[in-house]
């Protein structure tokens, strides 16, 4: 107890230090690790497991023998070898992380009923939740992503065995999946996911994996040890295990919670080695540093963004994960952030790479980044709920691409295409309906900008002349809100709910392009609201779900048609029309207004063929003499 309590004052005093002094800091730190050798005090269990209570409090080295690989605690220069060690001692904590890991009463009952399991057929086998929930545990964080990590037997082993364990004491069995291994889409182990009190729990044997130079697919798999399977993993942070028999957290990298309390991504292993072996793990650490705000260490950076890894990661993973990854990124808290990482390591290319037609600017992927972050900023400034969750995704990436909106190459057929469709359905394998969403964006941000200059109040700029084709010609139009009124009401009624977003992102460019910085955020945030006002008092939300006042039938009986067909069309859009410039008419005035205008229109033509009949015939009399 007395050399708990010695301990315990040391821990402090040197923390205190650590504040005042860096250098004293680490002649402490160095007594300290003096002293443990010293003292026979030994508070954790052999196998490097670290009980909950001291995990995060004392930065004491293990006990050599607890360690089979990177022991620590050997004076090399002025640091200590295995390094990481006596940074903790000289760094202030930057990030709050939990002394221990509480669980929640629906994690308790699962536990316990894995724990049954293992008392009901004298199993010695430790389970161990891995990963993501660890840290998020630890960071204060719910997670419902619970992985289980077995030591000596499958995941669809002991599935059978908790299953059976369940109906023998009366409870319901809700689900069991086995998802095998799949090699071709990167992934490599087999998986038991089960349901127990409506969650799903995912069940795998520890890794230890070697792969081959040119692939993720393993040449050889075995059960791995706990510390194999920590040091194999992608960053120390999700190296860390919540052992489920002992309570305790497990940190076989001895770096883990010393990493996350730092705030900092850094991969177990040499992080080339770790990046050549699965290249897709430098997303990753680019996606968590962005999502937990933490940096990135050099050497993961410098490895991040050599030629060899940047190679390895065209070659070895397949545009769809690619894809995925950016899409988590794009989705998360920070896009601006991860995309910002990207272009300075020189990924930018390697992930969105453009059609073999195509050639990007210098100094264009710095331009697409700079919009994607003047856009997560203006969102901010405007409201987060302005968006859902959907909008702001899509915001993003037509942001983003902004630079390349009017980039095109040319298809089989010799039709132009627009580059960003290439990024979308080649470079990153999404949805063909993101695509088309961000160039529709784009195409309509075009429009806001004609129209932005008549939503800003104290700005006398006369209407142009409204252009909308020649079959609308005969529709009135007889005021300045009118004409704002039908070309405002056709653009939101081809980009829907997506209106806001384009408008958006005209301000980006409207009166002047954003990257100049001659306008301030709040400035374009204000013309946002006043021509998002505008368009509202003009009654044009939702106009995409306004019914027309007259149904194609009555089109026809109008007409005296006796079938649908173009004709039909193409007066339907001229009522919608007149419809968008008179919002208070009724279906008799729209109806009096049809049967007016075709009345005229075919006196008219009937003028027209009357005018021209006796030329022409006696053009054809001519041709025969």
């Amino acid at each position: 107890m007395v050399q708990l309590q010695f301990h315990s004052f040391i821990s402090q005093f040197c923390f205190w230090v650590s504040q005042v002094s860096p250098s004293m800091a680490f002649l402490f730190s160095h007594r300290a690790l003096l002293l443990q050798k010293v003292l026979p005090f030994h508070p954790f269990p052999q196998g490097a497991r670290l009980k909950a209570t001291y995990s995060l409090g004392f930065p004491f080295r293990l006990p050599p023998k607890s360690y089979t690989t990177r022991q620590k605690g050997t004076l090399q220069g002025t640091r200590l070898s295995g390094s990481e060690g006596a940074t903790m001692v000289m760094s202030t904590p930057t990030v709050h992380v939990r002394d221990t890991i509480e669980l929640d009463e629906t994690e308790e009952k699962i536990f316990e009923r894995l724990l049954g399991t293992l008392d009901h057929y004298g199993l010695k086998t430790e389970l161990r939740v891995a990963g993501g929930w660890v840290r998020d545990k630890l960071l204060g964080k719910e997670c419902k992503d619970i992985d289980i990590a077995l030591e000596d037997m499958m995941g669809s082993k002991f599935v059978e065995k908790v299953r059976d364990y369940l109906l023998s004491v009366g409870e319901e069995v809700q689900g069991i999946a086995i998802i095998p291994s799949n090699p071709d889409q990167s992934k490599h182990l087999e998986t038991a996911r089960m349901r127990i009190l409506n969650v799903w729990v995912d069940f795998v044997n520890l890794r230890c994996e070697e792969y081959s130079d040119d692939s993720r697919i393993p040449t050889m798999q075995k059960y791995g040890t706990p510390e194999q399977d920590a040091l194999r993993r992608d960053l120390t942070i999700n190296s860390l295990f919540y052992n489920i028999n002992t309570k305790s957290i497990e940190d076989w990298t001895n770096r883990g919670v010393e990493d996350l309390k730092c705030g900092k991504i850094a991969s177990p292993l040499p992080p080339k080695d770790t990046f050549m072996e699965d290249p897709l793990r430098v997303l990753r650490a680019i996606r968590f540093g962005a999502r937990f705000g933490f940096i990135l260490d050099e050497q993961l950076k410098e490895a991040a963004a050599c030629d060899e890894v940047k190679a390895a990661l065209s070659a070895k993973i397949s545009r769809e994960r690619i894809g995925a990854e950016i899409d988590l990124m794009m989705s998360g808290n920070q896009p601006a952030q991860a995309m910002t990482y990207i272009c300075d390591l020189k990924l930018f290319w390697v992930v969105f790479s453009l059609h073999p037609q195509c050639e990007p600017s210098e100094g264009c992927d710095s331009d697409c980044v700079a919009y994607l972050d003047c856009t997560w900023n203006l969102i901010q400034l405007v409201g987060h709920s302005t968006f859902n969750d959907e909008q702001r995704r899509l915001s993003f990436y037509a942001a983003m691409f902004l630079p390349l909106r009017k980039t095109m190459y040319k298809d089989r057929k010799a039709k132009d295409v627009p580059v960003v469709n290439y990024i979308f359905r080649d470079s990153l394998k999404q949805r063909v309906s993101d695509a088309e969403t961000v160039i529709n964006l784009h195409n309509a941000l075009e429009k806001f900008l004609s129209l932005l200059p008549h939503f800003v109040p104290n700005e006398d700029v006369k209407l142009a002349e409204v252009d909308l084709g020649r079959e609308y010609v005969d529709v009135p139009l007889t005021s300045k809100e009118s004409k704002l009124r039908v070309l405002t009401g056709f653009l939101l009624r081809e980009i829907k709910d997506f209106w806001r977003v384009a408008l958006l992102m005209s301000t980006l460019l409207y009166p002047t392009n954003v990257l100049d910085k001659n306008l301030k955020p709040e400035d374009r945030r204000a013309l946002f609201v006043e021509a998002e006002r505008a368009i509202n008092n003009l009654g044009l939300d939702k106009v995409w779900d306004v019914k027309p006042l007259l149904n194609g039938k009555e089109i026809m009986d109008a007409l005296q048609l006796k079938s649908g067909g173009p004709l039909v069309s193409k007066w339907q859009r001229k009522l919608l029309a007149w419809q968008l410039a008179h919002p208070l008419g009724t279906a008799e005035e729209c109806l009096k207004w049809l049967k007016e205008t075709h009345s005229s229109s075919t006196r008219s033509a009937g003028d027209m063929e009357e005018l021209n009949g006796p030329n022409n015939k006696k053009s054809k009399t001519e041709d025969c003499d």
